[in-house]
Parts: C-alpha cells; structure tokens; sequence
C-alpha cells in the first residue's frame, strides 16, 4: 500500500483518483478540488495492488483484464483519460532517452519471420471481431470528419477521397498499397481507374481483399498478395501506405524510406499515413507491446525526417490530422460496446476487457496526450505536385495530375 500511495500522489496532480484496496483503506490522489467528481477504482486483490505498484505500463491493463481492477465511479476510458492528461508532467523518461530508444530498436528489428508473426498477433484475429467495430469498408485507422456530426461511413470516405486526390491518381497509374489491410482504399483507387497492387502479411485480410476485388467490376485493377513490402518490385507511379510504418519498427525506418524511394517513378508520388508522437521519441508501454501490437513503434516527427531525406525524397506536404483519430476511435468504442454480446461470444469477456482497454487507452492519447496522425506527401522532383492546396478540396486531384503530366 506504501508503495501504491507514494506513486500515485506523486504522479498525479490533476483530476481526482480515489483507490479502494481489498482491506476497504482509501488512497486518493489529484487537485482534489471542491467541485472535482473523482474517478474512483477498486482492487480486489493484494497481489494486483503490488504489481501495479511495481509495474504500472503493464499490469494496470492486466488487472483490468483480469477483473481485479474495477471501475466503481466512471469508466475505464475516464481513468484513463485521467493517467494521460497526467503524463505532461513527468518528464523524467526523457533522461532515459538514450537507454531506451536502444532497447526499442533492439526489440523492434521486425525480420520477415518477426513481422509475420506480428501481423498475425493482431490483424488474423476474426474478420467477425473487426467488421463489428469498423465502418462498412473495413478501414481501421484514422478517419477524416468532414464535419462535426458526421458518422464514421462518412469520415472513412471522405478519408479515402482526401488520400486519392493528394496521390492525384488518374486512370491507367499503377499504385502500391503498402500494408493495404481489407483491400477497402486499394478498390477505392482501382474504382478511379487506378492499376492497383496491394500487400500485406495478414493471411486473413487477404482473403477478405481478395475476395472483395473479384466481387466488383473495376474500371482499374486490384491485384492483392501475400508479401512483404521489402520484396516488392517496381517502379510505380503512385505508393501509399496507411498505418503500416507503425510496424516496421523503430530500426526500420530508414530501410522503409529507401524501399519507397526505389519503388517510386522519378516522377512518382507517394503518401504514408502514420501515427506520429509530437513530444519527441518514447518507447512502446509494455502491456500495448505485449497484447495489442507486438514489435510495434510509433515514431517522433524528427526520426522520420532524417530517413525521408536521405531516401532522397522531398517532403511536399505534411498534414497533421490530430483530434480526427480520437473521435474515431470514440466512435469503434461505443459500436465495440454495442456489440460486446457478439464479441464475447467469439472470444471470452478477458479478450473483451482486453480491447475495451486498448480502444480507451487509444482514445486518450490522441484526445489529450501526444498521439496524433501525419500525412506525408512525398515525391522526388519539386514540381511533381502542385504548388498550391486547392486540388484536394475541389476534387480535381486526377485533373492536376494530367496537367502536370502534360507539361512542358
């Protein structure tokens, strides 16, 4: 207990938490303010208690998948909310930089054999789990709203249309998917009249993009395969990668960079979608490494720019999407939630626990910590793009390409 109440009193200086222990003693922690309505928690077990103490990146989640943490005031996204509004003022990790950003490219090496793995840890679970919490087209990343109200269809489209027109794709082009998940923005391309060849290392997420591609008559073509981006061959007019350098690892990314390079037409573009931390480089908590995404690494803004550079690619744009994933992740919680029957039924309530965490967790650091998602647009000659913006809001992306393609 001694230990428990020194770490949280310490750690946390806004919100109220109030902790009750197995033997009924309170330990509250925060401004505990008048008007503060307090998050309040109970452990159920001595031996939770210690390991949170001890190790609190992991066994926070473990107890609250095991049901020996339990939310009695507010929810599991309320807690935290109330850990990750908190974080901003701990900056003592960053003494430790140099330790552990050499244990996360150590862990983080990702070989074929490892990445394979990995992807199968997280993206082979059942299509029946995902298409439960997903939008009808199967995208899980970062929608774009297009405005406040709008549901999750409408941000995933407007988030594929958006991708389309900084790619300026127009019809006979042939893309990369990198990481092309469900084959949802590989169909939306071809259906442009896009050549499309998607990859991935999910044996189920094929089978699903595979299956989609050969329902539905195309005006291009998608071709959807098993295999690691490294062994790709080229060239192409157009690549684009939506959450996938966040599992390269971090002792990948020049190699990603110099992949896209190769594989990308002198006169190519190219567009990676990526969550980014804007507080500077950070290893990956232990339970997330652990349950949700092993070998998994999200990157700081100035690790990437030094691999793009070299790579010999020119930073043409960059747009930081920032809120747009917390509220779509609020919006997979609440159809998560809704469907929780199901998915316990596929799985067991631990696995359910287990996801409620990671979605809330997820939404947190993107509401209120250092989480957000950048999209790079990339290229190897300054005049590849246009030189003003108003092309991806006016839907003339494709008519912009033929200009530029037309040139002198």
């Amino acid at each position: 207990m001694t230990l428990l109440s020194s770490l949280v009193s310490k750690f946390f200086r806004e919100g109220t938490l109030l902790i009750r222990l197995p033997d009924g003693k309170e330990i509250s922690a925060g401004a505990m303010g008048a008007t503060d309505i307090p998050v309040i928690v109970r452990f159920t077990d001595w031996r939770s208690v210690g390991r949170v103490a001890n190790k609190p990146h992991l066994a926070l989640g473990e107890a609250f998948m095991d049901g020996t943490l339990q939310m009695e005031r507010g929810s599991v996204y309320d807690l935290l909310e109330l850990c990750v509004r908190n974080f901003r003022y701990h900056h003592k990790y960053r003494s430790w930089a140099p330790l552990t950003d050499a244990i996360a490219h150590w862990r983080a090496h990702n070989g074929r054999s490892e990445a394979r793995h990995n992807v199968a840890h997280h993206y082979d679970l059942s299509y029946e789990l995902y298409r439960r919490f997903l939008d009808a087209d199967m995208q899980y990343s970062c929608a774009y709203f297009p405005f406040e109200g709008a549901t999750i269809e409408e941000a995933q489209e407007n988030k594929r249309r958006h991708i389309a027109e900084k790619l300026l794709i127009a019809p006979g082009m042939s893309v990369l998917d990198i990481g092309c998940g469900w084959g949802g923005l590989g169909l939306t391309l071809a259906q442009r009249g896009a050549n499309v060849t998607g990859v991935t290392l999910s044996e189920e997420q094929l089978k699903i993009a595979q299956g989609r591609a050969a329902q539905v008559s195309l005006p291009g073509n998608a071709d959807f395969r098993l295999q690691d981006y490294r062994d790709v061959t080229g060239p192409f007019d157009r690549i684009v990668s939506i959450g996938m350098l966040e599992h390269v690892g971090r002792g990948n990314f020049q190699n990603y960079f110099d992949t896209v390079a190769r594989l990308l037409r002198d006169d190519g573009v190219a567009l990676i979608h990526t969550i980014v931390k804007a507080d500077g480089p950070a290893p990956t908590s232990g339970w997330t490494a652990k349950y949700i995404f092993p070998g998994g690494y999200i990157p700081a803004l100035s690790q990437l720019a030094p691999a793009i550079d070299r790579a010999g690619l020119i930073i043409a744009d960059i747009e930081s999407l920032r809120i747009h994933y917390a509220d779509t992740l609020r919006a997979w919680r609440e159809r998560f939630e809704a469907n929780r029957a199901d998915i316990r039924a596929l799985y067991d309530e631990r696995f359910c626990r287990m996801w409620e965490f990671y979605l809330a967790g997820s939404e947190a650091s993107f509401r209120v910590g250092s989480s957000m998602v950048m999209q790079f647009q990339l290229a190897k000659r300054l005049d590849t793009v246009p030189i003003r913006r108003d092309y991806l809001y006016t839907g003339q992306g494709a008519r912009a390409a033929r200009d530029l393609a037309s040139a002198p």
